[in-house]
């Protein structure tokens, strides 16, 4: 390192010529290098992915099947959670990004706060299949305040935001994953009492 004044290791060398680290290497290859703010779908991509192994695990163990209506159920409660902890990791970052389409979180500040916590808890509840009378309002709350905001912001302002659905630092674009997201969220929170016969 001191050598080549360089802050980083390891670094790479081909033919006794320092080509550098990691980003140097793939340029030098030719490879494409993602920009720090480039969108994409990779993250909710590898967070839903295993929350349907998550769900199909959990229906073998429980139910001795991944062939039943309880497997969908499962990876939706487990999404739920996961998608919480993403932004629970940290409430600031997630409730700034939140903020820039959001629009009850824009009239009432707090709402972004507690829109991470109501997400976890209603997935913890539907996982559990227990509450619903809290879980349920909740979801519904939630997800059709999301759906309304997602739309007008994306089809409607048609404006280019990124989604706070995965964090604060996320560089998933606002759109049509967001909005499956929240009527997802709105379907969950119907059906769990009407399979539970509440409704």
């Amino acid at each position: 390192m001191a050598e080549h004044d360089v802050k980083t290791t390891p670094q790479v060398f081909i033919g006794g010529r320092r080509i550098g680290g990691y980003d140097d290497t793939r340029a030098h290859f030719g490879k494409p290098l993602r920009g720090k703010d480039e969108t994409t779908y990779q993250p909710v991509i590898a967070l839903f992915g295993v929350a349907l192994l998550m769900g199909l695990a959990v229906s073998w163990f429980a139910l001795g099947t991944i062939f039943d209506l309880h497997a969908i159920e499962f990876f939706i409660a487990i999404a739920m959670c996961l998608l919480g902890i993403q932004k629970l990791q940290d409430v600031e970052s997630f409730s700034t990004m939140f903020l820039n389409y959001d629009l009850l979180g824009r009239r009432y500040v707090p709402y972004a706060y507690f829109y991470p916590f109501g997400e976890t808890l209603a997935g913890v509840l539907m996982l559990a299949g227990t509450l619903l009378w809290i879980a349920s309002p909740v979801a519904l709350f939630i997800g059709t305040v999301g759906a309304v905001s997602v739309f007008k912001a994306v089809y409607i302002d048609k404006r280019k935001l990124k989604c706070a659905c995965v964090g604060g630092n996320s560089n998933v674009p606002l759109g049509f994953v967001s909005l499956t997201e929240n009527l997802i969220m709105i379907a969950m929170a119907i059906w769990m009492p009407l399979r539970m016969g509440w409704m």
